[in-house]
């Protein structure tokens, strides 16, 4: 698909992009959570190697509630940890969760809409009453309900959110094929006798990629979401510092005035989430061609 002047619906939409600043700006910050997640990993996987408590997780009475200091820019919480640096691990599962999660999901949100959109009839049918079914369902309690059975930890949110949260593309996905299986392309396609799935998969995902795109920056904060409520909760992340695990553990100390912990947490989760919405709605509105002048 390409515009008038000849660009291409990538580089033209980057072009959209670049001219929206709240977008940019929007997209710097996710860029600085990725690196903080990548370095978090790093630090992760550091100690972990070498069989070392990290500092994160070293407790020092002696330093406990401390504010924010030229030592502790963030302070330090209830057991003398450094906030900022359990504020750094938790970016860096909140960025696990929202990428596995979505690669459960958007996979299986994809496979059945190209499915039920592209075939329609009983296979239509079949999948519409399946996500309808899976969509009457009370999301956060179907996620509960499968991380209790799995267990607790990140494995039970993986599964818990990704094998819950796949109608929403898989609707779109179904619209979209639908859009596009009687356009010229495709009966040419068809004409030159290639098979369905060739059709599904080299020629109508390619012109409907940006749907997927712009549901995942779409989905990833929520997924974030689930996660920060659900170890606020006590059945998520386990022995690391979630966010949610920090919210929980901050709140009991407001009253006395030690404010940091939770300012600090709340306002990276205010951050990450509201960055990628706003860029998916910046994306949606640059990818619609519609929009194309």
């Amino acid at each position: 698909m390409a515009t008038k002047k000849g660009q291409s619906l990538w580089g033209d939409a980057w072009l959209r992009l670049k001219k929206n600043r709240l977008a940019v700006f929007c997209l710097g910050l996710v860029l600085f959570f990725t690196a903080l997640a990548i370095y978090g990993e790093g630090v992760y996987r550091y100690h972990d190697i070498r069989d070392i408590t990290p500092a994160y997780q070293e407790t020092n009475l002696d330093l406990a509630h401390q504010p924010p200091s030229a030592d502790h820019w963030m302070g330090t919480d209830g057991l003398g940890r450094d906030v900022m640096a359990r504020l750094v691990q938790g970016v860096r599962i909140a960025f696990m969760v929202g990428i596995i999660t979505s690669l459960i999901a958007i996979p299986i949100g994809v496979l059945l809409g190209c499915l039920a959109g592209y075939y329609g009839g009983r296979v239509d049918d079949f999948i519409v009453w399946l996500y309808n079914t899976f969509a009457s369902m009370p999301g956060l309690l179907f996620i509960l309900a499968i991380a209790m059975v799995v267990g607790k930890g990140l494995v039970g949110i993986y599964l818990g959110i990704g094998l819950t949260t796949w109608v929403g593309i898989c609707r779109l996905v179904r619209g979209e094929v639908i859009k596009h299986k009687d356009q010229s392309y495709v009966q040419a396609a068809r004409a030159l006798g290639l098979s369905s799935g060739r059709i599904i998969f080299k020629h109508i995902l390619p012109n409907i990629m940006h749907v997927i795109i712009i549901t995942f920056t779409l989905r990833f904060p929520a997924a974030v979401g689930t996660e920060v409520v659900m170890s606020f909760l006590g059945i998520g992340v386990q022995g690391e510092p979630s966010w949610g695990l920090m919210i929980n553990s901050a709140r009991m100390r407001l009253w006395q005035g030690m404010w940091w912990e939770m300012t600090f947490v709340t306002l990276a989760v205010f951050l990450l989430v509201l960055a990628f919405n706003l860029l998916g709605d910046a994306l949606r509105d640059a990818l619609d061609p519609r929009l194309n002048d």
